[in-house]
């Protein structure tokens, strides 16, 4: 990913700027929602497009006293940076580098015995003991163990280990389906069920140094399930996990990424003018085009053609046609900014610009994707670095 310290000194053809400021202010935000709780921050996938190194630090400035990352060489990314402190990945696949991670002193998840299996023996390769945690699939149907059997034989196995010295359980944890659907009838059931596993491990001698369930949604709006740690994602940018939940506003909390690009042309056509692959758009009279510099090669969603919002010149335009792999076009109604003019997607919202779930609604999806899908172009600028008076 292009990363950008500061502000550039040339024009860029595009930029997504990212407010470290706001970031820490929605870590201490979601803080005082779990005050029992610690709270890891989720920086997966380049931190859901925002930059996984930069956004990290300033969590960890902020309190967050957890990282977590879908896959191992993420987690060791960011130990090569530098972050201090408790690391976690989660999604491994057979051959992972399991002895690096434990080396590293990552904690590392294990929904079954192959990966059980993998993790011992990398650890007495290492000589060092390894930090798990088991995962328990209370519903959600993708990682996770099992109830049952399954969970039994993996909790006696992790505790022989334990026993041996070659590795700590360090956490037993699981993940909602639905949490992001107020009253879903199975969040109340994985919470049970959780508490059962959870409570089956404990009486058969684990002791964990967190439990955890909640992602985004349930930090939001079930305390019953902050337990230990919650695991907060998408929430930590400033996006509300469901408009059914509410705005991000409505939770305190403020969008992190302001997506812009500046105008490439702007010129006079007649009516009947078509615009774009298709000519899904024709001009309905003489009007003003504006060419926006940036496409689905950038993570602008084609499925948003002819519908995604753009603030220009103070007004909301529309994606005119389709949205091609670099660029898209605005009908800009017979106004004429200039050329360079600043095009913005999306943003807080704070100057009347669209916000990612705008762009989600255009495009049928939800804001999760709609950030994390910005591409390796689009270089991430970062502003208010600056905390107690020390650039970060």
């Amino acid at each position: 990913m292009t990363e950008t310290a500061s502000a550039p000194t040339a024009p860029l053809r595009a930029r997504a700027e990212i407010d470290l400021a706001a970031l820490r202010a929605n870590v201490r935000t979601l803080r005082a929602l779990a005050p029992g709780a610690q709270l890891m921050a989720v920086v997966k996938s380049e931190a859901y497009g925002h930059g996984a190194v930069r956004c990290a630090r300033a969590a960890v400035e902020a309190g967050a006293g957890w990282l977590g990352t879908a896959t191992p060489e993420e987690a060791l990314a960011l130990r090569r940076a530098g972050l201090p402190g408790r690391i976690m990945c989660w999604l491994w696949t057979p051959g992972g580098p399991w002895r690096e991670a434990v080396e590293a002193d990552i904690d590392v998840s294990v929904s079954g015995m192959w990966a059980l299996a993998e993790v011992t023996a990398a650890a007495r390769a290492a000589g060092v003991p390894a930090r798990v945690q088991l995962k328990a699939d209370t519903g959600l149907g993708r990682n996770g163990c099992q109830p049952g059997e399954d969970w039994a034989e993996l909790v006696a196995e992790a505790l022989r280990a334990e026993a041996d010295g070659v590795l700590r359980i360090t956490g037993l944890w699981s993940h909602f389906a639905c949490a992001d659907e107020p009253g879903h009838p199975s969040i109340a059931a994985q919470l049970a069920l959780f508490r059962e596993m959870v409570g089956y491990a404990e009486r058969q001698g684990v002791r964990p140094e967190v439990r955890h369930i909640a992602n985004s949604p349930a930090t939001l709006t079930l305390p019953d399930s902050h337990f230990d740690l919650v695991r907060t994602g998408i929430a930590l940018y400033g996006i509300s996990p469901s408009p059914e939940l509410g705005t991000s506003a409505d939770f305190g909390l403020r969008p992190v990424m302001t997506l812009s690009a500046n105008l490439a042309l702007v010129k006079h056509v007649p009516g009947g003018h078509g615009v774009s692959y298709g000519h899904h758009y024709v001009t309905s009279g003489r009007t003003t085009l504006g060419l926006v510099p940036l496409g689905y090669a950038d993570g602008i969603p084609r499925h948003a053609s002819g519908n995604g919002p753009v603030l220009v010149g103070g007004k909301w335009r529309t994606v005119a046609g389709r949205i091609a792999m670099d660029q898209f076009v605005v009908d800009l109604g017979g106004d004429e900014p200039p050329v360079g003019a600043e095009a913005v997607l999306f943003g807080p919202g704070d100057r009347g610009e669209p916000t990612a779930e705008d762009w989600a609604q255009a495009a049928g999806t939800i804001a999760y994707e709609i950030v994390t899908r910005i591409g390796t172009r689009v270089p991430r600028v970062y502003v208010n670095e600056q905390q107690d008076g020390v650039i970060r």
